[in-house]
C-alpha cells in the first residue's frame, strides 16, 4: 500500500480506513475509505513495513527528505509511545474526537483506547535537548526531552496546590539587630525558632545565648507582620542590596508558603531556594521535608537539561521539585511541579 503527500499530510487510500484508522487508531477519515496520516505517522508505518511508499519513498528517503528539523524527535516518541502500547494523535483538530488541542505534540490515550473514545491520559510536548522551553508553557501535561543519542525522558509537569498544616502565631516586638547580610533576634519567645522554626540559634541548637539568626527572607517577612522590631523597609532594602532583584522574588514565594501554612528554609545545600516541611510541631518533632523549590521570574525559560538535573537532584532526596513563578508585584505565584515519569 502507498501513500502521497498533500498538503502537509499522506493520503492512503484503498482499504486505509479499516486497515490504520479502525483497527490501530492511526491518522483520520477522509470518507469512504481512504485516511490522511501526519508525516510522523506515516513514518511509523513505514518503519514497521506497515506502508510500502509515500511518493515512491521508503523509510529511509521519507525520514531523510524531512525538512522540519523537530520530525525525528517526535517520530522517536511517537514510535516509544508506540511500543509502551499507547494509541496516541497528533493535536491537530481534525486527528481528535471530544478533545480539544493546546500547545502539545500528541495526545496520548490510555492504553486499550483510541481516537474515538474521547480519553486522554497524556498529553505530550516533544523537545530536543539543545532546545529551550518557557516556563509558562508547563503546568498542563508531559515534556518529552530527546537527547542527542535519541534517549527519551519523560517530565511530567502540573500546578499543585501548596499547603500545609504548619499554622504558626507570631510574637510582637521581638529585640532584633540588622546585620551586613541577615539579622539576629536576643531573647526571642519559642514562638519563633522552637515553634516556628523561623531562624537558627546563633551557636547551635543547645546554645543558652537567647539568641538567633535569621536570613533576610525572614526578617523581612516577619518586620513586614510586626514580630520584629526592625523597620522592614530597610530590611527589604539590604536584602536588595545583598542579592538584587531575586530578593523580591524570593521574599514573595516565602510568603506565599507561609501564608499556606507551609514551613520554608533554605534550600543551598540541595541547589534550591527552600526546603518545605508541611506538617511541622515543634524543633524536636519535624520529619524530613517534602518539597524543593527553586524561584524564578515567570517569564524564565527553561533549558531541557536544568530541568532534568534539577528533578534527578530532587528524586535522589526523595523530595518533589517546584519551582515558584513570580510576576508583577501584586500578582500571587504560580507552582510549577515537575517530576520523571515512565509511561
Amino acid at each position: 500500500m502507498d501513500g502521497h503527500l498533500d498538503g502537509g499530510v499522506v493520503h492512503v487510500g484503498q482499504d486505509a480506513r479499516q486497515r490504520y484508522y479502525d483497527s490501530r487508531g492511526y491518522g483520520y477519515p477522509l470518507g469512504g475509505n481512504d485516511v490522511a496520516l501526519a508525516p510522523v505517522e506515516a513514518a511509523h508505518l513505514l518503519y514497521r513495513g506497515d506502508l510500502d511508499s509515500v511518493d515512491g519513498m521508503e523509510f529511509r528517503e521519507f525520514i531523510r527528505d524531512a525538512t522540519d528539523p523537530g520530525f525525528m524527535p517526535r517520530f522517536l516518541v511517537y514510535a516509544d509511545l508506540r511500543e509502551r502500547g499507547f494509541y496516541l494523535s497528533p493535536a491537530k483538530a481534525d486527528w481528535l474526537h471530544g478533545v480539544e488541542p493546546d500547545s502539545e505534540d500528541f495526545v496520548v490515550y490510555p492504553r486499550g483506547k483510541g481516537p474515538t473514545d474521547g480519553e486522554v491520559e497524556y498529553r505530550v510536548r516533544v523537545v530536543g535537548e539543545r532546545e529551550t522551553v518557557d516556563a509558562v508553557a508547563l503546568g498542563d501535561g508531559v515534556l518529552a526531552v530527546v537527547d542527542e543519542e535519541s534517549e527519551i525522558t519523560y517530565l511530567d509537569t502540573d500546578h499543585p496546590d501548596i499547603d500545609g498544616s504548619a499554622g504558626i502565631s507570631l510574637p510582637t516586638g521581638v529585640d532584633c539587630d540588622l546585620l551586613a547580610d541577615r539579622a539576629t533576634c536576643w531573647n526571642p519567645p519559642a514562638k519563633l525558632y522552637e515553634e516556628g522554626f523561623y531562624g537558627t540559634p546563633l551557636d547551635g541548637r543547645d546554645s543558652d545565648l537567647g539568641a538567633i539568626q535569621l536570613s533576610l527572607v525572614e526578617a523581612a517577612y516577619l518586620a513586614t507582620r510586626g514580630a520584629v522590631d526592625v523597620d522592614p523597609e530597610t530590611v527589604c532594602a539590604r536584602g536588595r542590596e545583598v542579592e538584587g532583584e531575586r530578593f523580591d522574588r524570593r521574599l514573595r514565594v516565602y510568603a506565599a508558603l507561609r501564608e499556606a501554612e507551609v514551613v520554608p528554609k533554605t534550600g543551598f545545600k540541595f541547589g534550591a531556594d527552600f526546603r518545605t516541611y508541611a506538617e511541622f510541631e515543634s524543633v524536636d518533632d519535624f520529619g524530613h521535608s517534602e518539597m524543593l523549590v527553586r524561584v524564578l521570574p515567570i517569564s524564565h525559560t527553561f533549558a531541557p537539561r536544568d530541568l532534568a538535573l534539577d528533578v534527578r537532584l530532587a528524586n535522589g532526596v526523595r523530595k518533589e521539585m517546584v519551582f515558584g513563578l513570580v510576576d508583577r508585584p501584586g500578582d500571587g505565584v504560580t507552582w510549577l511541579r515537575v517530576g520523571r515519569l515512565t509511561p
